[in-house]
């Protein structure tokens, strides 16, 4: 009798543990793919707009940190 006590605790901690999360996440995710919707046309010119000034903002910033680390390099290396 008391082995079928500790089984049953083992499997209602398995239960707790993992069964119930992952049925929560396949629930919770089948529920959002299907609220999900494509983006229309005017809404995904927008997301691009935003996604290539973001391009171009990294760039720019990359481009001016390596202007100024070239002579600031040139002065540290060559001063030697």
């Amino acid at each position: 009798n008391v082995p079928n006590k500790s089984i049953k605790k083992i499997m209602s901690d398995v239960n707790t543990w993992i069964i119930e999360p992952i049925t929560k996440f396949c629930k919770d995710s089948s529920y959002l793919v299907k609220k999900c919707t494509k983006p229309d046309h005017k809404e995904f010119a927008r997301i691009a707009r935003a996604t290539g000034i973001g391009f171009l903002i990294m760039g720019f910033i990359g481009f001016f940190v390596k202007i100024i680390h070239i002579p600031i390099n040139n002065i540290i290396v060559g001063g030697m």
